[in-house]
């Protein structure tokens, strides 16, 4: 038995509720969560890998990819929340770090994100602490924790600033603060007035700017923390700064069709974000600042009209490392996929794809499998009956219906199934497009149902009432009637011949399906069954239920029973080979499981609406053998040939109005055309006159040009003569100078006494030099003066400066004074309270030391007490071993009375062997009285008197038996009953001892930490005694250098 397991091979379904639930481990890999594991799934290869969560998990709430795509956090609800972080690159996904929230009670983590160098981790813990906690996550070590929010204002999401690994941001309902880790705390740097709206997420999208979305559809732009303004939705971007008042004014009550915004996702040329349920929008950035609403995808609506895509509201979306591929995930348990590359190609509408295909969005109420095909169908809360193929992991038939599906069965060729609704269970075909039904029964509300091996009956369950039914004439075949609550397990045995059924009444019965006679019970009240199943042989039945064991009955008896490990079970499969025997648990809250027939594949339906296939495998890795040789086929049902013509007729029709329309349209396209031509013929003609006008102009200007160019020729032949003439001047001007250098030199002489004029003009004027060099000697006099004065006007302005620092110091100083006469004031305000706190907790220590001395002198009486009851024990003790005395000694009297006995019958067989000699001389008198004789002499001499003493010893020595045997009967009940009553009290002592030494433990916990508060008030005292001390002397020392 324990060398089968069960490796899961994949899922099909999404857990919904949990933070971030998809991500991208590759370009190929998403992961996300399905049931109580975390599925790496590759679309390319259509392969899964599983991530196992925790044992005693509760289930996971949020999901936190690194950036660098290698390690995985994992948020798990329990006692006390825990983070889990795994190692993608490990083969089966190897778990690296456990973190804890310390010594907080927190029981979840909402939410989480790593750093961008994939080295811190942050996790938000839930209600009503609301704790941010950073941890260096390699070292399991804490840096720090913040309280964020109220019990009244929920947190939503954190993230690490991409560019700066010490900033974060927390938003939530009226939430919206940066923290900066510093000095090994985390400090709140901003936090916006925003009280009244509810921030649903955010994103990064620069170093120092956020965008927010709002359940009432805003998207608020932050920077540094501020509020600067609102992006338009509807397209363009307000560069208005947005008013306080008006982010008081919530307009969520403007109507129920306001657009929330649930997620939003940063990119190299913008942001993305969800709008309203079904839609997401792409921004791209057009200016430092501006961002423009570009396109708009949506999620197609279903083939059925029941579930439309608007009611799927978005909770996670990620891209591709490349940006190449967007998958999100929504509220109903679907993830789509949609390539960007292809805006640009695609010039239709826009819409998101199935990443894999469509899962239940509801809780799984019925599963069933076939014989002939590898088919699954289930059932589900969400109005869908599913048809699953488990060997090529794909949903072959899909199908919604107006009610809730309750229960469904799966006929053995796979042609049929049978589903139960509220108002009644129909029998339907499967076809190759459609789920028909053929036949209704009149059974409400069936829960569960079954086809028989053979696919000539089946059974369904009303209530507590079984209802066994023909599938060739679909008559009421026979009503099983005897359970008092509702059924929940059915099944036929391998020859039809019989049926179990098991019910909330504690009941398991096992039915004749031919008479509709109960052949075997087992009633457990205490027990409420949830499932039941025959052995692989047919003699036993399988039975699980809510007193935690597996039980095997049989023959109205319960056989064995395995205990479970503190849970119940909530389903059992018994592999048809016999060999293993598969059960469910709450834990993932499992609702059905099956094996398929050749033992290869278990399929598992859980609450969540997800459907998990395991592979059945041995210890060596290799499937299970099957005794039975499967023959499975592949026919379909389809309908009759005359619904084809009908269909056939109905296509032709929709194909001729088509190419009516096509036809209508290629007329109006003529039409457009030549309408364009005639257009196209206008503007050429415009065009050519244009152009004619154009030439003109040229032609003109050509002219103009050529004008132009002999007006240039003739003014340069201007200039050339004007050049000549200038040299002519020039040698003329030459030969005027000469005759006037002449006349010059003639006037020497006259010149020479003007020089000896000049000679005293001279002297007059070295004089005047001199004079002139005094001055400039005084001048440099006076420039080295105002150096000087310059020099020592800077000093003053130092000593000015000098002196306004010192005035600044000496009023800081008295401003530090100032703070510490009020710190003092506070510190013995502070002293004031911790005093009277510290004779408080004396007050409250006094009582609780009374208590601990009353429960100690308790102790001591129960010891006392215990002292007694020990020797009356060795008193009864003693009492017995004398008893058992006397019994030894009556066993040897017993057996030496034995032994006399067994004489006296050796004796008498003597005595008949003699009288039967005696016989033979009956014919001769005298040997006959010879012999009579001896015979008397021998044993009759002393017999009389012999034979009575020892009828009174025996009596004597009965009557002594018999009151040694009333004796030792009752001092054995009365040992007994003492045993008892000891137990008893000794069980009692020992709770109290428990109770008490509980107790005990918990003052003695209060008093340690009543003493540690009572040093830390008196460390504080002494601090502010020595900080008394000093301020004298500071005071003394802020003097000193104010009169320096």
């Amino acid at each position: 038995m324990s060398s089968v397991v069960a490796q899961p091979l994949f899922s099909f379904g999404l857990r919904t509720g949990v933070r971030n639930s998809v991500s991208f481990c590759d370009e190929n890999t998403v992961v996300f969560p399905c049931g109580n594991t975390c599925v790496c799934y590759n679309t390319s290869r259509r392969s899964q890998r599983f991530i196992p969560g925790s044992e005693k998990s509760q289930g996971m709430h949020a999901l936190a990819l690194s950036p660098n795509r290698r390690y995985l956090a994992v948020s798990e609800c329990g006692e006390r929340a825990s983070i889990t972080v795994f190692d993608l690159q490990h083969e089966q996904g190897r778990k690296r770090k456990v973190l804890t929230a310390g010594e907080s009670s927190a029981e979840e983590f909402v939410c989480m994100a790593f750093s961008h160098d994939s080295k811190y981790l942050i996790g938000q813990t839930g209600g009503p602490d609301w704790t941010l906690i950073l941890w260096l996550w390699e070292k399991q070590k804490v840096l720090a924790t913040v309280k964020t929010s109220t019990s009244h204002n929920p947190v939503s999401q954190v993230s690490f600033n991409p560019h700066n690994n010490t900033q974060l941001c927390v938003s939530g309902g009226g939430v919206m603060k940066l923290f900066r880790y510093s000095e090994g705390a985390l400090k709140q740097s901003s936090s916006p007035k925003v009280e009244s709206i509810f921030f649903l997420c955010h994103s990064w999208v620069t170093e120092e700017r956020v965008i927010a979305g709002t359940d009432s559809g805003r998207l608020l732009v932050f920077e540094s923390g501020d509020l600067r303004r609102e992006i338009n939705t509807s397209g363009q971007e307000t560069d208005r700064q947005v008013a306080m008042k008006k982010m008081k004014d919530s307009d969520v009550d403007e109507g129920v069709s306001v657009p929330r915004i649930t997620a939003i996702l940063s990119y190299s040329k913008g942001f993305i974000c969800s709008f309203g349920a079904g839609t997401v929008c792409l921004f791209e950035k057009i200016q430092e600042d501006g961002y423009r609403r570009t396109r708009d995808i949506r999620i197609p609506a279903d083939s059925s009209d029941l579930t439309p895509a608007e009611s799927q509201l978005i909770d996670t979306m990620c891209l591709s490392p490349s940006e190449d591929t967007l998958v999100l995930s929504t509220d109903r348990g679907q993830l789509y996929s949609f390539s960007l590359s292809s805006l640009d190609i695609n010039k239709e509408e826009p819409h998101f794809e199935f990443l894999s295909q469509s899962f239940h969005s509801k809780s799984i109420t019925g599963l069933s499998v076939c014989i002939r095909k590898p088919l699954a169908a289930t059932s589900s809360l969400d109005h869908s009956v599913r048809i699953w193929n488990y060997e090529t992991k794909v949903l072959e038939l899909y199908k919604e219906f107006p009610e809730e599906a309750l229960s469904v069965a799966l006929h053995p060729t796979g042609l049929f199934i049978l589903v139960g609704f509220s108002d009644k269970l129909r029998l339907m075909n499967l076809l190759i497009d459609d789920i028909r039904t053929f036949k209704e029964f009149a059974v409400r509300g069936c829960r569960e149902c079954a086809f028989s091996h053979g696919g000539h009956m089946f059974a369904a369950v009303n209530g507590n009432v079984i209802h066994i039914y023909s599938v060739t004439s679909f008559e009421n075949i026979l009503n099983l009637k005897g359970h008092n609550g509702k059924v929940r397990g059915i099944e036929w045995s391998l020859d039809d011949g019989r049926l179990v059924s098991c019910g909330m009444d504690g009941a398991v019965y096992e039915w004749n399906a031919q008479t509709g006679k109960r052949e075997s019970e087992s009633v457990l009240k205490s027990c409420s069954y949830t499932d039941v199943s025959f052995s692989s042989d047919g003699k036993t039945i399988l039975a699980v239920g809510t007193d935690l064991t597996l039980k095997e009955i049989q023959d109205c008896q319960v056989l064995r029973e395995v205990p479970a490990d503190e849970v119940a079970h909530t389903a059992v499969a018994v592999s048809h080979s016999g060999r293993v025997v598969f059960t469910g648990t709450p834990r993932g809250t499992v609702r059905a499981m099956v094996l398929t027939w050749d033992d290869q594949f278990l399929l598992t339906a859980a609450e969540d609406g997800c459907l998990l296939m395991w592979k059945v495998v041995d210890k060596e890795g290799r499937g299970l053998k099957s005794n039975r040789q499967i023959i499975q086929t592949e026919e379909i049902l389809v309908t009759k040939d005359m619904n084809y013509s009908e269909k056939m007729k109905e296509i032709s029709d929709t194909f001729t109005q088509q190419i009516d329309s096509l036809k209508t349209m290629q007329q109006a396209m003529k039409t457009e055309m030549e309408k364009q031509q005639r257009e196209n013929q206008m503007s050429t003609a415009e065009i050519s006159e244009k152009h004619s006008e154009e030439l003109e102009k040229l032609i003109t200007e050509h002219e103009r040009f050529q004008d132009l160019q002999r007006e240039s020729e003739r003014m340069q032949e201007d200039f050339e003569k004007q050049l000549k003439d200038v040299e002519e001047g020039r040698v003329h001007t030459v030969e005027e100078l000469k005759q006037n250098y002449e006349a010059k030199l003639e006037e020497k002489d006259q010149c020479q006494e003007d020089a000896q004029q000049q000679i005293r003009e001279f002297k007059e004027i070295r004089q005047i030099e001199e004079r002139c060099s005094e001055i400039k000697h005084l001048k440099q006099e006076r420039q080295r003066l105002l150096g000087l004065i310059r020099s020592l006007e800077s000093d003053i302005e130092d000593l000015k400066r000098t002196v306004s620092g010192h005035e600044k110091t000496s009023q800081d100083k008295d401003k530090t004074i100032c703070s510490l006469k009020k710190k003092n004031q506070e510190l013995e305000k502070l002293k004031f309270v911790l005093d009277f706190q510290l004779n408080e907790m004396k007050n409250q220590t006094e009582p609780q030391q009374e208590d601990i001395a009353e429960k100690k002198e308790r102790i001591h009486q129960l010891q006392e007490e215990l002292v007694q009851i020990d020797k009356s024990n060795t008193q009864l003790k003693l009492s017995v071993s004398e008893l058992r005395l006397k019994l030894r000694t009556r066993d040897k009297e017993m057996h030496k009375e034995a032994q006399k006995v067994k004489d006296l019958e050796t004796h008498l067989q003597r005595l008949k062997a003699d009288l039967h000699n005696c016989v033979g001389f009956i014919q001769e008198p005298k040997k006959l009285k010879d012999s009579m004789q001896t015979i008397y002499a021998r044993y009759v001499a002393d017999g009389v008197e012999q034979s009575g003493v020892e009828e009174e010893i025996q009596r004597a020595f009965c009557r002594q038996r018999d009151h040694l045997e009333k004796t030792v009967n009752g001092l054995k009940t009365r040992l007994a009953k003492s045993a008892e009553q000891h137990e008893q009290v000794y069980v009692k002592i020992m709770k109290e001892n428990v109770g008490l030494i509980t107790e005990i433990n918990e003052l003695r916990k209060e008093l340690l930490l009543q003493r540690t508060q009572v040093k830390d008030y008196k460390s504080q005292l002494s601090v502010l005694k020595k900080s008394k001390r000093l301020r004298p002397n500071s005071e003394e020392g802020t003097k000193k250098g104010v009169s320096a």
